[in-house]
């Protein structure tokens, strides 16, 4: 492997991130949507928190995609195997603000625990480049929850 990492470690890692590339997929793409058709006395508020957010998971995308091509294997990259393998699903349209924040805090939901499965597998693979990756998303993640949760008063 081009990362120096034992290959058979850096495959079954590199397999977990395509499930997690495949749910920050669609995840990206739900949030486009809540960003763009919102409606309601928090308009101001929730338009431009899911627009930060679409914008942060579009940059992670990007960061999954180029750390699974650092370990030597290829990302996935079709809707099509997205949804095969993505415990996220398509939204349809939302333009409740309670509505959509209550899917992000489940979408949230399911990439930490992912994150913290690719943990476990970074660090049975010495691979501390994913390590570091999924450890600063979770710190950044867990802020997040608290934040939407405290908005819906949870």
């Amino acid at each position: 492997m081009r990362s120096g990492l034992d290959k058979a470690k850096s495959e079954k890692l590199a397999k977990k991130l395509n499930v997690l590339l495949a749910n920050y997929s669609l995840f990206y793409q739900n949030m486009r949507g809540f960003h763009w058709n919102i409606k309601g006395d928090k308009f101001f508020e929730l338009h431009v928190k899911f627009e930060e957010l679409h914008n942060d998971l579009f940059l992670k995308v990007d960061e999954v995609a180029e750390r699974i091509l650092t370990l030597g294997a290829v990302p996935e990259h079709n809707y099509s195997q997205y949804n095969k393998m993505s415990a996220i699903t398509e939204s349809a349209k939302v333009t409740d603000g309670t509505r959509a924040v209550e899917q992000i805090l489940s979408s949230f939901k399911t990439v930490i625990s992912l994150q913290r499965e690719i943990l476990d597998l970074a660090a049975d693979a010495g691979d501390e480049g994913t390590n570091a990756l999924m450890s600063d998303y979770i710190r950044l993640q867990e802020k997040q929850v608290w934040m939407y949760s405290s908005f819906l008063k949870k």
